[in-house]
């Protein structure tokens, strides 16, 4: 099945209430536990997270490593309404900072940090080497680089079989955007293509679940 994009930003009041108010605790835990497991040598230091969305993850990481300090960015400001409401509830705004950012952002690419993470951004990019030339850019030597994001079914009937499998009780403007972001995620042939391009392949890329995959490794400035 050929990739049909999609919007690259979720910026409606209506999208953004959804989001925050669908339960992602498995897929948003996995992000984490994968990130640890594949990095069981990081305790510290200053991590980018590329697409925060409403923070949801960006919290479960700070909870996790609690010696970091985390600058979420993203491009749509009704999900960074409910994530700095969402910091402030978690008691997390002391070290978590959100800004508005749409990729590629000059000054963003002047700072360098100790992890870049990306949770769900690259499948709403028309041209997705942004995103890894930003991570590129913005990651120190030896810094963990990690993204996880959707994986393309083979037909469009497998996609709403998973959106009535994990979204069968969501609201219908989520489980439209969910079916419309499985068919605008890359494959992981697609991907690896894209690391090419960018200087990139030594990353792995690994398929986690029937609807996940995850790029990972550790920056080499070659």
């Amino acid at each position: 099945m050929k990739r049909i994009a999609e919007p690259d930003l979720m910026d409606t009041k209506e999208q953004a209430e959804a989001y925050a108010g669908a339960d992602f605790s498995e897929a948003h835990d996995s992000f984490v536990t994968n990130f640890i497991s594949r990095f069981p040598d990081f305790l510290s230091g200053d991590v980018l997270d590329l697409g925060c969305g409403t923070a949801d993850v960006v919290i479960r990481f700070a909870q996790a490593f609690p010696n970091t300090h985390i600058t979420g960015v993203d491009g749509a400001q009704a999900m960074l309404d409910i994530g700095l409401r969402d910091l402030e509830k978690a008691g997390f705004s002391h070290r978590i900072t959100l800004r508005k950012c749409l990729l590629p952002d000059k000054e963003l690419s002047s700072r360098k940090f100790d992890a870049v993470i990306s949770n769900s951004l690259l499948h709403h990019l028309g041209n997705p080497l942004i995103i890894w030339d930003i991570i590129d850019m913005c990651s120190k030597e030896g810094a963990p680089l990690f993204v996880m994001d959707l994986l393309r079914p083979d037909r469009p009937d497998m996609a709403g079989e998973l959106v009535q499998r994990y979204a069968g009780d969501a609201p219908p403007v989520l489980q439209k955007d969910f079916y419309n972001s499985l068919l605008a995620a890359y494959s992981a042939d697609e991907i690896r293509e894209q690391l090419i391009k960018t200087g990139l392949d030594y990353l792995n890329v690994e398929v986690v679940s029937d609807r996940h995959l995850i790029v990972w490794g550790t920056k080499n400035d070659r």
